[in-house]
């Protein structure tokens, strides 16, 4: 059984799955979306590897 990751939004504080709140950029960088509220955060800067 595979276990889902999930993020909590910083907003309305709902527990979502990270498949369906986080977007990836050609960048590396990542855009969160929440689907409750609709808070949005662009440009995450991630790390690679």
């Amino acid at each position: 059984m595979r276990k889902i990751p999930s993020v909590i939004c910083p907003n309305c504080l709902e527990q979502q799955s990270l498949e369906q709140t986080l977007t990836a950029q050609s960048n590396q960088n990542v855009i969160f979306t929440c689907l409750y509220c609709e808070e949005k955060i662009k440009n995450i800067i991630t790390s690679k590897g």
